[in-house]
């Protein structure tokens, strides 16, 4: 099931790493485990993963092994914008898809409102 970020934005291999990373910010991953659970191929994510190196949109946290461990640097003003625009939109959808739900649009909103409050002229 694509995320709400995916539907909107499209399901390319940068938008799932950023979602992945993004969904899951309170740990960090290899690039192997970065392509598994973005559901990408590694090939593809070495692609692009050096921009995000040389922007600072990821940064290594430890290394395990031979293996460095990353996850989105949250200093970066851009990653911090980013993360504000992705839950932003996450929100946003739950709220429609609950007053969608729920049957009350803005129409039967002010319908109600009018017949309790009868307006004085």
């Amino acid at each position: 099931m694509a995320t709400t970020f995916l539907e909107v934005v499209g399901d390319a291999p940068i938008f799932r790493v950023l979602d992945f990373l993004t969904v899951n910010e309170d740990f960090d991953y290899s690039m192997t485990d970065i392509a598994k659970f973005s559901e990408i191929g590694y090939s593809t994510l070495k692609l692009f993963w050096p921009t995000l190196e040389k922007e600072n949109i990821v940064v290594i946290v430890r290394t395990v092994g031979k293996a460095k461990m990353y996850r989105l640097n949250d200093k970066n003003l851009v990653v911090k914008k980013f993360k504000e625009f992705y839950w932003t939109l996450t929100k946003n959808r739950i709220h429609i898809e609950k007053v969608k739900k729920s049957g009350f649009g803005i129409s039967k909103g002010l319908a109600s409102f009018a017949k309790k409050d009868k307006f004085k002229g």
